[in-house]
């Protein structure tokens, strides 16, 4: 079974055909998938995502890039992730692609969701772009590795990966690793250990080849895996294998419910 950590199947490109996009999964033997929120405003339609479907769980949190949205605090994000369907923080982190001012609210609420984490010992999925040294210092500062969690969709430089597995921290590969010009990504992705890997789609962006251009869905995150297992030489079977387990070792709340 593969498993995509990281979706947004309440977005309205996936959301209208929920269906066929499940239909789609248990083709391709994707029997897991985690609906990840990024706006509390949007919580309910992502929990209710995970509530109707046995192999669909959710994460509660704000997305660095979403200004102008409901602020959370420690406090409420704990109290939504008692549901026992909420397996994450997230997705949190720090974006100064889109937020070249790096604001100063941004690096507050990002602590706010790793204080959460912490406190409900659930562990945190974390965004970052452009942001790498105040990302790993603000993890250290807020003492991330007590709750662990994953650099989703991981685009950084090896040296990052580094600091962010010397903190417990899983790596997980987009379709991006599946793009011929990204070399560096997929020297990252030869270099993680395998019991920190993870996989996902991050749909429905970022199509993987051979769909590249379209919009993605969780069926897809089989292609990301074909291509990590090329790239280091390793049966499909043993990465499917190894990044299910990893997630479940993760997520640990998905394994029971």
């Amino acid at each position: 079974m593969f498993v995509d950590s990281h979706c947004h199947l309440d977005f309205p490109q996936l959301a209208e055909r929920e269906d066929e996009i499940l239909a789609a999964m248990r083709a391709n033997n994707v029997g897991q998938a985690l609906c990840v929120n990024v706006k509390l405003e949007d919580f309910e339609r992502v929990l209710s995502l995970a509530e109707r479907h046995e192999g669909l769980h959710a994460s509660v949190g704000v997305h660095p890039d979403n200004a102008e949205v409901d602020e959370p605090d420690v406090e409420r994000l704990v109290a939504l992730a008692r549901h026992p369907k909420v397996v994450a923080i997230g997705e949190t982190g720090l974006d100064y692609y889109w937020h070249k001012d790096a604001p100063e609210w941004q690096r507050e609420r990002f602590r706010v969701h790793i204080r959460a984490a912490r406190a409900c010992d659930k562990p945190l999925i974390i965004h970052t772009r452009s942001a790498a040294d105040d990302t790993i210092r603000i993890m250290r500062e807020e003492g991330a590795d007590v709750c662990g969690g994953v650099m989703h969709c991981f685009t950084e430089s090896r040296e990052m990966a580094e600091a962010a597995l010397d903190l417990g921290f899983y790596i997980s590969f987009s379709g991006i690793v599946t793009f011929r010009n990204a070399k560096d990504l997929k020297a990252v992705a030869q270099y993680v250990p395998l019991d920190r890997l993870l996989i996902e789609t991050d749909s429905p962006y970022l199509a993987p080849v051979p769909h590249r251009g379209k919009t993605n869905e969780p069926a897809w995150v089989v292609h990301v895996s074909e291509e990590i297992a090329r790239l280091r030489d390793e049966p499909l079977e043993r990465i499917e294998a190894i990044t299910t387990e990893n997630y479940f070792r993760l997520f640990r709340h998905a394994r029971v419910n």
